[in-house]
């Protein structure tokens, strides 16, 4: 059976539309680079290193809720309602983050954040998909690529800056009026966008199912960590249990099983995504307390992968319509994959910290050739007026694999300092599972074809 290609909505200002998705992605790409720049230093000062990954999968965790309430809100209501809902519980979250007073608030504060950076991703991608026809998407997601560049080359350096003069702090509680500006920007540029077709007003937002797929992966994440097996086997079963439920709820039939199609690029998704953000999250700390760098070059080496990563979108809008998805997807793991190892190998002292640059790069390549060929081949073939829920699917994924492998490697880290194993043991160990993951994208490519 056909499915419906997405309609598109009449937007007479395209142009004033495409800056709003803009300014949306820049507030998400500013706080991404900037935390992550500067947790070493929170970490250094909160202490808890076993909450060190746990910063990262709350906020990735949130991102699940925000995603999938956000993606079915903007079906049903204009997106600049779950849009300003979303940027209001985001800065609730920086303020928390910046004010707390012990690692577990500051987790609980990543938490909200996530929550509210979850809308964002969720309402542009229905921006994309009801106020620009099939054609121009791969060009509107290099676009949107491309909104981390700035942030990337900036946020790094601003971060460091201001913790080293004022303290890590400031740099949360400076995103605040960052995020106001940009959304009252966003929501303005939103008001030619209605609500979804009647096909979505009937279906509700699944939040229980969210919070069971939520609460499952945060099972699995703990239960992996815990120190007793007694504790931890029960919890990993019952994360398992209670979080593919869900996650086969919330995604297109098929996606489990890795069918062709959507769900095939839904699934994708996520293991790119857990290939990618698991060694990506712990650059800065393995630069910092393996290699001796300082937080700034750090925050340069993350800023190369963002610069690379809007290149490999520019090449992947013109290269899909002559390669397809697949092809593309195949060569974006195979290249992901090396910059991965080019990571495992910086780990020694021998080799120049020169290397994660390198690593970096070339992995911030793959992800730019991979990533929106998936958003293309979902948001193509998703029904009409059910490209929130297609999205979201897809966002979902996209997180869950994040808050995973952010999750996994922590657990790897924190074992790792308990056996006082060393950091570089720990993270070639995290590096290796990020480069077999990248493996497995490869071998799924070819599922990106209709059957």
């Amino acid at each position: 059976m056909t499915v419906p290609t997405s309609s598109t909505s009449v937007v007479p200002h395209r142009g004033l539309l495409l800056v709003g998705v803009v300014a949306l992605i820049t507030v998400v790409a500013t706080e991404s680079m900037a935390i992550s720049t500067v947790m070493p230093l929170v970490e250094d000062d909160l202490g808890d290193l076993w909450l060190y990954g746990w910063a990262f999968s709350a906020f990735f965790l949130g991102d699940l809720v925000g995603i999938v309430v956000g993606g079915r809100a903007a079906d049903r209501m204009p997106p600049s309602v779950p849009l300003l809902v979303g940027l209001a519980v985001f800065g609730a979250g920086l303020l928390v983050g910046g004010l707390a007073p012990s690692m577990p608030v500051l987790v609980l504060g990543r938490a909200l954040q996530g929550v509210g950076a979850g809308v964002v991703p969720a309402v542009a991608y229905v921006c994309v998909a009801r106020g620009f026809p099939a054609p121009d998407r791969p060009r509107v997601f290099a676009i949107m690529s491309t909104a981390w560049v700035v942030p990337s080359l900036l946020a790094p350096l601003a971060a460091s800056a201001v913790a080293s003069a004022v303290g890590w702090r400031w740099v949360f509680l400076g995103l605040v009026p960052v995020t106001l500006a940009a959304g009252l920007l966003a929501v303005g540029s939103l008001r030619d966008l209605g609500a979804g077709g009647s096909g979505a007003d009937h279906e509700a937002t699944p939040l229980g199912r969210v919070l069971l797929l939520t609460a499952g992966a945060a099972l699995l994440v703990g239960g992996l960590g815990a120190a007793s097996p007694w504790i931890g086997v029960p919890a990993v079963a019952a994360g398992v249990a209670l979080g593919l439920p869900a996650l086969a709820g919330l995604t297109p039939p098929g996606t489990l099983r890795v069918a062709r199609g959507i769900p095939a690029a839904v699934a994708i998704r996520g293991v790119l995504t857990f290939a990618f953000f698991s060694a990506n999250a712990f650059i800065s700390l393995g630069l910092t307390s393996v290699r001796g760098s300082s937080t700034l070059f750090a925050g340069v080496t993350l800023a190369a992968a963002s610069l690379t990563w809007t290149a490999g979108a520019w090449t992947q809008a013109r290269l899909i319509h002559t390669w397809g998805a697949a092809r593309l997807e195949r060569l974006a793991g195979t290249v992901l994959v090396v910059g991965l190892l080019c990571l495992l190998v910086g780990l020694w002292g021998a080799v120049p910290p020169a290397v994660w640059v390198v690593g970096s790069c070339v992995g911030g390549l793959g992800m730019g050739l991979g990533y929106a060929p998936l958003s293309a081949v979902t948001l193509e073939r998703a029904e009409a007026g059910r490209e929130g829920a297609a999205s979201s699917a897809l966002q979902l994924t996209d997180v869950l694999g994040i808050a995973l492998g952010t999750g996994v490697a922590g657990v790897v880290v924190s074992a790792g300092d308990r056996l006082d194993a060393g950091r570089a043991p720990s993270l070639a160990v995290v590096f290796g599972m990020a480069a077999a993951a990248g493996l497995l994208v490869v071998a799924l490519a070819g599922r990106l074809r209709a059957g």
